[in-house]
Formats: structure tokens, C-alpha cells, sequence
């Protein structure tokens, strides 16, 4: 979930939990999934798109005319990236396409996006090597790697001036300062 400057709420709807009895009650998805705005002013609810498979983790850029997505449902994982036009109930996505390829074995999951356009990504699948925090900068490319004992789902940015950067794993919660600040909102 993250909040945009307007007060709109957005937010993925990925299956995870009914999948299987690892993380919950298997069942069947009641609906498609979908990534959904909600007006901040009127509460209605919108689907922005459904054609990303399992979104996961969404996150937008600095100026907000960007909004990241993980595909979960892709093999590998690709994180996507969406033109944001409009405003307000007329606000819409456009030019979807592949920001990031992961390459075979890497998940990406939640993430957050620091002042300077990069993506600070839960990141791992329980191999020494992949988990942790993947660093991506606004061009695409991988910029650094902080790894953890284990595999990073969330991440968000708090303290003071948001540079602290605090990351939810499989049995712990780890938090580093670092030399940026995590964007207001999400």
C-alpha cells in the first residue's frame, strides 16, 4: 500500500496467504488481481489495472509520474513501471513496461523509493547470496546489495528524517541509517 500526495490510497490484491497452508488457509481467489486507487476525498474504489500478474510490491517515484509494481507472477520476477497521467478521479496508468528483470531465483517483494529515485527492495529467497535489500536506481540498474541472515519482504523509511531504513524479514526486524531519505508517504 502506499499513499500518493493527493490523499489517494493504492494497494494490490496478490493471493498470497491462500496459495497453500505455509502462510494461511488454502482457497480459491475471489476475485482477479488487481491494483486498486482509492479517492481520498469521495472513498471510491477504482482498478487501475489488472494486467499485472500477482502485483506485489508498488511504490512511486519522487515526482509520482511513475509507479513501480512487482509482477510476482512472472518467472523470473519482473518489476514493472507505469506512466501515472491524470488527475484525481481521472487519474489513469499508461506505457506499462519492464523496469527490472530479476534473473532466475531472485523475489522481489516490497519496496520504497528514496529521494533520489531509487528503489530500496525487500529482496531474497533464502540463499546467503540474494537476501537482503537490492538497491535499483532510476535507470534501472542495480546500485548495491544489503544483505540480511534472511530473506527482506518489507522495507520503509522512518526516524526523524526519514534515513533511517527499516526492513521486515522471516524471523526479525532490522533497521540501518543510510546516507539518503526515503520519500514522504510511502
Amino acid at each position: 500500500m502506499v499513499v500518493k500526495r493527493d490523499g489517494s490510497i493504492w494497494f494490490t490484491d496478490p493471493p498470497f496467504g491462500i496459495l497453500g497452508f505455509y502462510e494461511g488457509e488454502m482457497a480459491t481467489p475471489e476475485l482477479p488481481t488487481n491494483l486498486y486507487r482509492v479517492d481520498g476525498q469521495t472513498g471510491a474504489i477504482q482498478v487501475m489495472t489488472g494486467d499485472v500478474g500477482r502485483p506485489n510490491g508498488l511504490a512511486f517515484s519522487p515526482d509520482e509520474r511513475l509507479l513501480y509494481v512487482v509482477e510476482a507472477a512472472a518467472t523470473p520476477r519482473v518489476i514493472r513501471a507505469f506512466d501515472v497521467t491524470g488527475e484525481g478521479a481521472q487519474t489513469r496508468l499508461a506505457n506499462s513496461r519492464t523496469f527490472f528483470q530479476c534473473r532466475d531465483g531472485e523475489t522481489p517483494d516490497g519496496f520504497r523509493v528514496d529521494v533520489d529515485g531509487n528503489l530500496w527492495c525487500g529482496w531474497g529467497m533464502g540463499t546467503a547470496e540474494l537476501d537482503g535489500v537490492r538497491i535499483i536506481n532510476a535507470a534501472g540498474a542495480n546500485i548495491g546489495h544489503i544483505r540480511l541472515p534472511e530473506r527482506c519482504a518489507n522495507v520503509a523509511f522512518g526516524g526523524r528524517f526519514r534515513n533511517r531504513l527499516f526492513m521486515t524479514a522471516s524471523r526479525g526486524l532490522y533497521s540501518l541509517y543510510v546516507n539518503t531519505q526515503g520519500v514522504a508517504g510511502g
